[in-house]
């Protein structure tokens, strides 16, 4: 099974796809170039920030809860004014946000990193009812931020270290409960784990930075097959479409030759692929 090129604008480091159940609409971010992306009614779209911006998720169907190096901000997809909510790491010039999602219960969880991934620079944190708490600290590159569509366990992963936790969570309210186990540990395979999201069966769907593929692991951390894409950096994958049976993976041009760009004409671009199973639609942000 391999991915298409659904967008053919290129991204120095694509990330963050979220498809928006209401609108039926992808967007997904260029975090070097500081852009968000869309296709609407059939026209591509986009915006440029001030600042990188790396994640999202959907408030309501004109709005969008938005992360960047500094903050989490609101951002009205109509008129396009951004207004800030909270602070993130605004006070460290080395670090910017990058992998984050919503969670069952309206909670927000974003990762930050060094923006030359210095070692143990960055942090996992969740913001919930208006408090931004730090969950993980001393993380390389956070990633795979998503969450079991039991709402027993959120997933996350440092890059650098090729290890995927996963983390129970509290029925109640979703606050962590206990400790995190390791859920996969790909450094015997020379794999690295990038974003990732759960499917409906509470199978894990990882892309895997420099392997040119999304793999899908069972609940129990088995491997179970992977979809490949013509493009070595996959970064991210969501499910959207109706049925929720399409997966769109955003990829990157970001530590490539330039012979590798010219074998590789299609990194860098949104690319999807059909599924026989299905996704969760994202949860909404309560703010």
């Amino acid at each position: 099974m391999s991915a298409n090129v659904y967008d053919n604008r290129d991204c120095f480091l694509g990330e963050g796809p979220l498809w928006h159940p209401e609108r039926g609409q992808l967007f997904w971010f260029d975090i070097i170039n500081c852009t968000l992306m869309t296709v609407e009614n059939g026209e591509q779209k986009q915006w440029t920030f001030d600042e990188k911006v790396s994640a999202a998720g959907w408030v309501d169907r004109d709005t969008l809860l938005i992360a960047s190096e500094t903050s989490l901000s609101r951002f009205d997809l109509i008129s396009g004014e951004r207004r800030k909510i909270c602070d993130l790491e605004a006070d460290n010039p080395v670090t910017r946000s990058n992998d984050g999602r919503a969670d069952p219960w309206g909670g927000f969880w974003i990762g930050t990193m060094g923006k030359s991934a210095e070692a143990g620079a960055g942090s996992i944190y969740r913001f919930y009812k208006g408090e931004l708490r730090r969950l993980v600290p001393n993380v390389t590159i956070s990633n795979a931020i998503c969450f079991s569509p039991d709402r027993r366990f959120a997933y996350f992963a440092d890059t650098d270290r090729q290890i995927v936790w996963r983390q129970p969570l509290a029925d109640s309210d979703g606050w962590p409960v206990g400790e995190a186990e390791v859920f996969l540990d790909l450094s015997n395979e020379g794999l690295y784990p990038d974003g990732a999201v759960v499917d409906s069966q509470g199978n894990f769907w990882n892309a895997q930075w420099g392997a040119s593929r999304v793999a899908c692991y069972a609940p129990d951390g088995s491997f179970l097959r992977a979809i490949e894409a013509p493009a070595a950096h996959t970064s991210c994958p969501a499910f959207g479409g109706e049925n929720f049976n399409q997966l769109f993976v955003t990829t990157a041009q970001q530590g490539l030759s330039n012979e590798d760009l010219v074998s590789q004409p299609s990194a860098g671009k949104v690319h999807v692929a059909s599924c026989d199973m299905s996704g969760q639609a994202e949860h909404r942000v309560i703010l």
